[in-house]
């Protein structure tokens, strides 16, 4: 496979993780962005990228860049992506990938416009595990899929400054954890939901602090998921068919699911299948990336996106939760 070089926009955790799996799949990075110059130094020597810019539109419009990650916080993604596009550069972001469907609407055409892949970056579209547990589904081996529960708990220690609990910076629980459930629930939906209903409970600084969601598509599947931003919860998502069902841990980075079969309403048979590293989760989407980008195609991983995106809106819009960019043209 060509190697592709990278460059990276923000220096937090989530970029030091990546830039690890870069450094095991590609042996280095070849650029990296943050206006802070102090942390960008640092981030520099300890991953050994070959160039730094305080400037990340220059780093978009370096010509040796193929591929942008952005690892920024949700309210700067659109911008970067919008800019990479343009520049010709394929873009990973991180989750979510964009605050609302409109912005992602709007990458989404301007990729396909240009030929360029833009992939979201939620672990659970690459780990090993799902390939299997949907080969086995479409094997019809659970039967005629039904039911579909998600859970996701966080317990965040309550800091204003923390872009969990700021409303400007899109904080709250679901686009933070709630898109991992909702890309669950849609990896095992045969279609997109029509129907959605759902409660909150806000937090006192305007975020979602907890929700209840239901989703039900034409085909009367339903999935229900279970969000908490102050109350841990295990990660914890369980796909029911007409001939059993399987359930999967922490399935953001799960190596294992455990399957049920119930032949009849007083017999079950059990087996449990494995496949994966959860220590390599970001490496398995570093080499799906490039994988995408080298033979032109996402295998369906933005038309994913897509459908959370917008069931995401559709949940915000249900509460009357708006952000204050959420008009922003």
């Amino acid at each position: 496979m060509k190697k592709y070089n990278w460059g990276i926009i923000g220096t937090g955790w989530i970029a030091h993780d990546m830039a690890d799996a870069l450094n095991a799949v590609n042996g280095e990075i070849y650029a990296v962005a943050n206006p802070n110059e102090e942390s960008l130094k640092q981030f520099t020597k300890e991953k050994h990228v070959q160039k730094f810019y305080t400037n990340p539109d220059e780093m978009i419009n370096d010509l040796n860049v193929d591929i942008v990650y952005i690892a920024t916080p949700h309210t700067f993604h659109y911008e970067y992506i919008k800019k990479a596009l343009n520049s010709g550069k394929h873009v990973f972001a991180e989750k979510a990938i964009t605050v609302n469907a409109r912005q992602f609407d709007e990458v989404e055409k301007l990729a396909q416009e240009k030929g360029l892949i833009l992939t979201e970056g939620f672990t659970l579209y690459h780990m090993p595990i799902y390939k299997k547990v949907l080969d086995l589904i479409k094997a019809g081996k659970l039967g005629q899929i039904k039911m579909i529960q998600v859970n996701f708990g966080s317990l965040k220690d309550y800091d204003p400054n923390n872009w969990f609990f700021n409303k400007d910076l899109a904080g709250g629980a679901l686009l933070d954890i709630g898109g991992y459930a909702t890309a669950f629930a849609r990896t095992f939906l045969d279609e997109a939901p029509e129907s959605i209903l759902t409660t909150v409970k806000f937090f006192e600084a305007g975020v979602d602090e907890q929700s209840g969601i239901i989703l039900k598509n034409t085909k009367d599947q339903m999935a229900v998921m279970a969000l908490s931003m102050r109350a841990k919860q295990p990660k914890r998502g369980v796909v029911s068919g007409t001939k059993g069902y399987v359930e999967i841990n922490q399935y953001p980075r799960a190596t294992q699911a455990e399957i049920t079969y119930t032949a009849s309403a007083h017999e079950e048979t059990h087996e449990t299948i494995t496949a994966g590293d959860s220590s390599k989760a970001l490496e398995y989407e570093v080499r799906d990336m490039q994988r995408y980008v080298e033979q032109g195609h996402d295998e369906g991983q933005l038309e994913m996106s897509h459908d959370v995106a917008h069931i995401l809106t559709s949940v915000r819009t249900s509460w009357g939760m708006k952000y204050p960019f959420d008009e922003e043209k």
